[in-house]
Parts: structure tokens; C-alpha cells; sequence
């Protein structure tokens, strides 16, 4: 018994493309890599633009509270001293020790009255009203006035 077999050879397959194809995409790769470059490169240099901004910002925003606080600062310093009557009171204070005012507070008596709602309280004292600017200043010219008016229960001068 004869047997015939038939082989059947295949040729690998060429790992090149014809020069057509290979004349059409030269470059297409370092261009694609070049815009991809571009758009993370402006993409980094934004992002680092409002990182600085919000750095700013948020200093901005530490410094005004400072001011802020300093200004109440002086009003509280300011009740705790009241001015004589007729008298005008200044408090200045150097918070930071950086040699410049941070604080000014003025304290002007501003006239007396009868006690308010002066229920128990005898006919011979009397309300002396103050009113108080106190300034506050801080970092990056930041500033905060507040006026306050309060007043100081005492015997009535005669």
C-alpha cells in the first residue's frame, strides 16, 4: 500500500511593511508625542498657577483675621480701662514685637445718663457712656476698625 502525502509549506509571514504604509506614517509618533507633551505641560503649569493663587489667598485671609482679632483686642483692653469722663483714652499695643503699632484703640467719654433700666439702683449713681475705635493691623496692610460704645456704672459726680 502506497501511501502519498502532500506538504504544504507555508512562508513565515514578513515582519515588514511595504514602503508605502512605512512613507506614510514617519513622524506620527513624535508629533502625537509632542502634543501629548504640550497638554500635560499646560496642564502642570495652570495647576501650579492657582496652587499660587490659593496660597495667596488664604494669607490674604489669615492676615485679615489678625486684624480681625487685634481690633477686638483693643475694644476688650478698652473696657477694662475706660477713659476718665472728659478724658480721651488711647491704648496702643506692639503684638508681633515687630516695632510697628498693631493696635489702636481711642476711648472718648461720650456723656453720662441715668442708669439704664435702673430699677435698684440708687438716684446718686450714674451711667457714664464711652465710645471706642479700636484699629487693627496686621500682615500684608490688612486692617480692621471696629467702634464699640459701652458704659461704666459709677457714683455721680457732683
Amino acid at each position: 500500500m502506497t501511501h502519498s502525502t502532500a506538504r504544504t509549506i507555508v512562508a513565515p509571514m514578513s515582519r515588514t511593511r511595504p514602503a508605502s504604509l512605512r512613507s506614510r506614517e514617519r513622524g506620527a509618533a513624535l508629533v502625537v508625542g509632542l502634543v501629548l507633551m504640550l497638554a500635560l505641560t499646560i496642564l502642570g503649569v495652570s495647576g501650579m498657577n492657582m496652587a499660587t493663587l490659593e496660597l495667596t489667598m488664604a494669607g490674604n485671609e489669615q492676615s485679615q483675621h489678625t486684624a480681625f482679632q487685634r481690633a477686638e483686642t483693643g475694644i476688650e483692653r478698652a473696657i477694662a480701662q475706660p477713659a476718665n469722663p472728659g478724658a480721651t483714652l488711647t491704648i496702643t499695643g506692639d503684638e508681633d514685637g515687630d516695632g510697628t503699632v498693631d493696635i489702636r484703640s481711642t476711648t472718648t467719654f461720650a456723656g453720662n445718663t441715668l442708669v439704664p433700666d435702673g430699677e435698684g439702683w440708687s438716684t446718686d449713681m450714674t451711667a457714664y457712656h464711652f465710645d471706642t475705635v479700636s484699629v487693627g493691623r496686621a500682615g500684608q496692610n490688612a486692617v480692621s476698625t471696629h467702634n464699640q460704645s459701652f458704659y461704666v456704672i459709677g457714683p455721680s459726680a457732683e
